[in-house]
C-alpha cells in the first residue's frame, strides 16, 4: 500500500485495502479468507467491491492488463448507462486449443462452465464471460446475493471455495435474474492465454498498433515465464522454457 501511495501521490486515487472490502460483508471471516490460496481469495476481493457502495458499476482489472490506447466511458457503458457484458461461445479459444493440441483446456472449460450452469439451473449453450478487464454491475452481484447466497445462508467466500469461477458466477447470475439489460460485447482486451498464441501473432507481424484497432489493450498471462516478472527460476527451468519457446516459434 505504501508503494502505491508513494508512486501515485498527487493523483485523484482512493486507496482501499483488501481487508476493507472483505469486512464490508459481515458474513465473512477475515482469518478464514487469509488462509485461502491467493487465486481464490482475490476472487472474493474483486467480486465483493460493490458492497462499499462507491459506484453502481466498476471495471475489474488484473495486474497483467496493459492498455494500448486511450479509452472512454463509452467503451464500457452502453447508451442507457448499463455495462457492456462480455459473452461469447469461446470458439476462437477452442479452435486454438484444437490446432495446438491443448486437450485439457476445452475439457476444463466445459467442466467449469457446467458446474456454474448447474448452480443456476441453466441448460443449453456454454458461454465464456471473458477475462478482466470486465465491467461489473452492483445490481448483478446483489441478485446473486439475493437469489443464491441468502437462501443457502452462505457468504460469497463460502461459495467461491465450492465454485471458484467468479467470472462465470457473474455472467450466469445476469442470465438468470436479468438485474440489468444484457448489452453483449466481445473481449475488451486481446487475450493471450498461452505463449503460443502470442508467438503466433508476433510471427504474423501483429503488433500493438494493429491490435489497438479492435481492442483497448493486451493481456499476456503473467505465468508464462517467471523471470519476465522478476521471479527467480532455476537454470534447468529457464532452459526448458526457452527450448519450448523455440519449438513453438517454428510450429506456429
Amino acid at each position: 500500500m505504501e508503494i502505491f501511495q508513494k508512486h501515485l501521490a498527487g493523483l485523484n486515487v482512493i486507496f482501499i485495502n483488501d481487508e476493507a472490502i472483505i469486512a464490508a460483508n459481515p458474513k465473512h471471516n477475515i482469518d478464514h479468507i487469509r488462509l485461502m490460496a491467493g487465486n481464490i481469495s482475490q476472487q472474493v476481493v474483486k467480486s465483493e467491491f460493490w458492497r462499499l457502495g462507491i459506484s453502481e458499476n466498476y471495471v475489474c482489472l488484473d495486474s497483467d492488463n496493459e492498455f494500448i490506447r486511450d479509452f472512454y466511458k463509452a467503451d464500457f457503458l452502453a447508451p442507457d448507462g448499463h455495462p457492456y457484458t462480455v459473452i461469447t461461445e469461446g470458439k476462437e479459444f477452442l479452435e486454438f486449443c484444437t490446432r495446438y493440441y491443448l486437450p485439457k483446456a476445452p475439457v476444463n472449460f466445459e467442466r467449469d462452465s457446467r458446474q456454474v450452469q448447474e448452480l443456476f439451473g441453466r441448460s443449453g449453450k456454454i458461454y465464456s464471460f471473458g477475462i478482466p478487464p470486465l465491467v461489473w454491475s452492483k445490481k448483478v452481484w446483489m441478485s446473486l446475493e439475493e437469489g443464491v447466497l441468502t437462501p443457502r445462508n452462505q457468504s460469497f467466500a463460502d461459495l467461491i471455495v465450492q465454485c471458484p469461477h467468479e467470472l462465470r458466477l457473474y455472467g450466469e447470475a445476469l442470465l438468470k435474474y436479468r438485474a440489468i439489460p444484457l448489452w453483449p460485447c466481445e473481449d475488451i482486451f486481446k487475450n493471450y492465454l498461452y505463449l503460443s498464441q502470442y508467438l503466433f501473432d508476433k510471427k504474423r507481424g501483429v503488433n500493438a498498433d494493429i491490435v489497438s484497432k479492435n481492442y483497448l489493450g493486451i493481456v499476456r498471462q503473467s505465468n508464462w515465464d517467471g523471470e519476465e516478472y522478476g521471479l527467480p527460476k532455476s537454470l534447468a527451468s529457464r532452459l526448458i522454457r526457452r527450448i519450448k519457446r523455440f519449438i513453438r516459434w517454428f510450429t506456429v
